[in-house]
Protein backbone atom coordinates (compact mmCIF):
# COMPACT_ATOMS: atom_id res chain seq x y z
CA UNK A 1 0.00 0.00 0.00
CA UNK A 2 2.86 2.36 0.76
CA UNK A 3 4.42 1.72 -2.64
CA UNK A 4 1.07 2.39 -4.32
CA UNK A 5 0.70 5.64 -2.38
CA UNK A 6 4.25 6.66 -3.30
CA UNK A 7 3.53 5.86 -6.95
CA UNK A 8 0.45 8.08 -6.90
CA UNK A 9 2.47 10.87 -5.29
CA UNK A 10 5.11 10.60 -8.02
CA UNK A 11 2.39 10.67 -10.70
CA UNK A 12 1.05 13.89 -9.22
CA UNK A 13 4.56 15.33 -9.36
CA UNK A 14 4.76 14.30 -13.04
CA UNK A 15 1.58 16.23 -13.82
CA UNK A 16 2.81 19.27 -11.95
CA UNK A 17 6.19 19.21 -13.71
CA UNK A 18 4.51 18.86 -17.12
CA UNK A 19 2.23 21.79 -16.37
CA UNK A 20 5.36 23.81 -15.62
CA UNK A 21 6.83 22.62 -18.97
CA UNK A 22 9.68 20.86 -17.17
CA UNK A 23 9.87 17.63 -19.22
CA UNK A 24 13.17 16.32 -17.84
CA UNK A 25 12.00 16.54 -14.22
CA UNK A 26 8.69 14.97 -15.22
CA UNK A 27 10.60 12.06 -16.79
CA UNK A 28 12.49 11.46 -13.51
CA UNK A 29 9.24 11.52 -11.54
CA UNK A 30 7.67 9.13 -14.05
CA UNK A 31 10.56 6.69 -13.62
CA UNK A 32 10.09 6.88 -9.86
CA UNK A 33 6.35 6.26 -10.23
CA UNK A 34 6.98 3.19 -12.41
CA UNK A 35 9.58 1.87 -9.97
CA UNK A 36 7.21 2.28 -7.02
CA UNK A 37 4.37 0.61 -8.90
CA UNK A 38 6.60 -2.37 -9.73
CA UNK A 39 7.73 -2.51 -6.10
CA UNK A 40 4.11 -2.77 -4.98
CA UNK A 41 3.43 -5.54 -7.49
CA UNK A 42 6.53 -7.42 -6.32
CA UNK A 43 5.36 -7.23 -2.70
CA UNK A 44 1.97 -8.57 -3.76
CA UNK A 45 3.59 -11.47 -5.62
CA UNK A 46 5.79 -12.26 -2.63
CA UNK A 47 2.80 -12.28 -0.26
CA UNK A 48 1.00 -14.61 -2.64
CA UNK A 49 3.96 -17.00 -2.71
CA UNK A 50 4.26 -17.00 1.07
CA UNK A 51 0.54 -17.74 1.31
CA UNK A 52 0.92 -20.65 -1.12
CA UNK A 53 3.83 -22.10 0.85
CA UNK A 54 1.88 -21.76 4.09
CA UNK A 55 -1.10 -23.53 2.51
CA UNK A 56 1.10 -26.37 1.31
CA UNK A 57 2.68 -26.69 4.75
CA UNK A 58 -0.77 -26.78 6.35
CA UNK A 59 -1.83 -29.55 3.97
CA UNK A 60 1.29 -31.60 4.77
CA UNK A 61 0.78 -31.11 8.50
CA UNK A 62 -2.88 -32.06 8.31
CA UNK A 63 -2.01 -35.19 6.33
CA UNK A 64 0.42 -36.25 9.06
CA UNK A 65 -2.07 -35.51 11.82
CA UNK A 66 -4.78 -37.46 10.01
CA UNK A 67 -2.45 -40.44 9.65
CA UNK A 68 -1.55 -40.30 13.35
CA UNK A 69 -5.18 -40.04 14.39
CA UNK A 70 -6.06 -43.05 12.25
CA UNK A 71 -3.33 -45.03 13.99
CA UNK A 72 -4.55 -43.91 17.40
CA UNK A 73 -8.12 -44.83 16.54
CA UNK A 74 -7.01 -48.28 15.39
CA UNK A 75 -4.96 -48.77 18.56
CA UNK A 76 -7.89 -47.59 20.68
CA UNK A 77 -10.15 -50.12 18.97
CA UNK A 78 -7.70 -52.93 19.74
CA UNK A 79 -7.30 -51.79 23.34
CA UNK A 80 -11.06 -51.56 23.84
CA UNK A 81 -11.62 -55.01 22.36
CA UNK A 82 -9.15 -56.51 24.83
CA UNK A 83 -10.55 -54.23 27.59
CA UNK A 84 -7.04 -53.79 29.01
CA UNK A 85 -7.37 -50.58 31.01
CA UNK A 86 -3.66 -49.78 30.85
CA UNK A 87 -3.67 -50.01 27.06
CA UNK A 88 -6.83 -47.92 26.82
CA UNK A 89 -5.29 -45.28 29.09
CA UNK A 90 -2.04 -45.25 27.10
CA UNK A 91 -3.89 -44.85 23.80
CA UNK A 92 -6.07 -42.07 25.19
CA UNK A 93 -2.95 -40.26 26.44
CA UNK A 94 -1.41 -40.58 22.97
CA UNK A 95 -4.62 -39.24 21.43
CA UNK A 96 -4.58 -36.24 23.77
CA UNK A 97 -0.96 -35.60 22.83
CA UNK A 98 -1.86 -35.71 19.11
CA UNK A 99 -4.70 -33.24 19.63
CA UNK A 100 -2.34 -30.89 21.48
CA UNK A 101 0.19 -31.19 18.64
CA UNK A 102 -2.56 -30.36 16.17
CA UNK A 103 -3.45 -27.25 18.17
CA UNK A 104 0.19 -26.15 18.18
CA UNK A 105 0.58 -26.73 14.43
CA UNK A 106 -2.64 -24.88 13.71
CA UNK A 107 -1.56 -21.95 15.87
CA UNK A 108 1.87 -21.75 14.21
CA UNK A 109 0.38 -21.85 10.72
CA UNK A 110 -2.19 -19.18 11.55
CA UNK A 111 0.52 -16.95 13.03
CA UNK A 112 2.81 -17.38 10.04
CA UNK A 113 0.00 -16.70 7.58
CA UNK A 114 -1.15 -13.59 9.44
CA UNK A 115 2.39 -12.25 9.68
CA UNK A 116 2.88 -12.85 5.95
CA UNK A 117 0.04 -10.47 5.17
Amino acid sequence: KKAEKDSNTEQAKVKKALQQKNVEVARVYAENAIRKKNEGLNWLRMASRVDAVASKQTAVTMKGVTKNMAQVTKALGKALSSMDLQKVSAVMDKFDQQVQNLDVHTSVMEDSMSSAM
